[in-house]
């Protein structure tokens, strides 16, 4: 990826995201049909199906909950500084009027259009879906999973 866009920004982990998972969704598939198609191993197939889809369940939701908690974090922290920093002043009492869908979409503005996206985020409520697609000059983050 040469340039960084509203296209193009989001990020895949390649063994996780379709080598990993979608074995896993195999393997439920197969499981599930066998239940049908072998009764006389039903419940070995049903329980094949059971430890399968909490495996899934497992690897997805501890990889959403750990990677994108902490990162989450480190976002609003980002915008605190860079508000500090644009500003000269704390940024707590904004941080709060705001949803972190917001906070994550003004990370990719440089700090022109921060200025403005902010205040029409603050003041018309934008989304941070709205917030991307307004963007003009795409900041890159190329560090987010």
């Amino acid at each position: 990826m040469k340039q960084q866009n509203y296209n193009n920004h989001r990020k895949f982990y390649p063994p996780h995201h379709f080598i990993y998972l979608p074995l896993l969704m195999i393997l439920e598939i197969l499981g599930i049909y066998k239940i049908w198609d072998d009764p006389g191993n039903q419940l070995i197939w049903i329980l094949f199906s059971v430890v399968i889809f909490l495996l899934f369940y497992l690897a997805f939701m501890t990889r959403q909950h750990y990677a994108l908690g902490l990162q989450n974090r480190l976002v609003i922290l980002e915008f605190k500084q860079r508000y500090f920093e644009i500003f000269n002043k704390r940024s707590d009492e904004t941080a709060e009027k705001l949803k972190f869908d917001q906070i994550a979409a003004l990370r990719f503005t440089y700090d022109d259009e921060f200025k403005e996206l902010l205040y029409r985020a603050l003041h018309e409520n934008i989304s941070g879906d709205e917030i991307k697609r307004s963007i003009k000059k795409w900041r890159a983050d190329r560090l987010r999973i």
